[in-house]
């Protein structure tokens, strides 16, 4: 099904007044100046894309009324190619979480490969990386490595102790009120 997409260059129909078109537009769009004025700046601006037919046509007749000339044009139909990887020849065994010692005791073991064919040119360039095909642990299996109870460290309190209950804490005493001033010298005149 082809899309199209609408575009415009600031071209107006002809015998159009371009500031009845701008005005047209701008009640149309809903747009303030400043996005009408981008649209006069001559550069191509998409309006509207992804349109079927019937859509475009309608959005160009209605531009039309307004006095502005659209551009309606198809757009490029990308289709995404997806190459699928060849399944395995044997059935591969199912995941089995192994103990750690028993991993260590047989380096002989192959270990199984991811193979996947990228799909463009942006995935080929992770073809040869080498990762290890993981597999999924069995339902309620717990994948948490086993953590050591935390130790409370080993701190020295031998130098403090306790004060006994209601005992002052050694808290800044306030300084007494200084005396109030001796102003039996002074007489008011009249």
């Amino acid at each position: 099904m082809a899309r199209y997409e609408i575009a415009f260059a600031g071209q107006l129909i002809p015998g159009a007044q371009a500031e009845q078109v701008k005005a047209n537009l701008a009640k149309l769009f809903q747009a303030d100046a400043q996005r009408i004025a981008l649209l006069f700046s001559g550069r191509r601006i998409v309006i509207k894309n992804n349109l079927d037919a019937a859509g475009a046509e309608k959005y160009r007749a209605t531009m039309e009324r307004a006095g502005a000339l659209a551009l309606v044009t198809a757009m490029p139909e990308e289709i995404e190619e997806i190459e699928l990887a060849p399944p395995p020849v044997e059935a591969p065994a199912p995941a089995v979480v192994a103990p750690v010692a028993a991993v260590a005791t047989s380096m002989e073991t192959p270990v199984r490969r991811l193979q996947v064919a990228p799909r463009d040119e942006y995935m080929a360039a992770f073809i040869a990386v080498d990762a290890p095909d993981f597999g999924i642990a069995p339902l309620g299996e717990d994948l948490q490595d086993e953590k050591a109870a935390p130790q409370a460290p080993a701190v020295d309190l031998s130098q403090f102790s306790l004060a006994p209950t209601g005992s002052d804490m050694g808290q800044a005493k306030a300084a007494p009120a200084a005396p109030p001033p001796d102003v039996s010298h002074l007489k008011l005149q009249e």
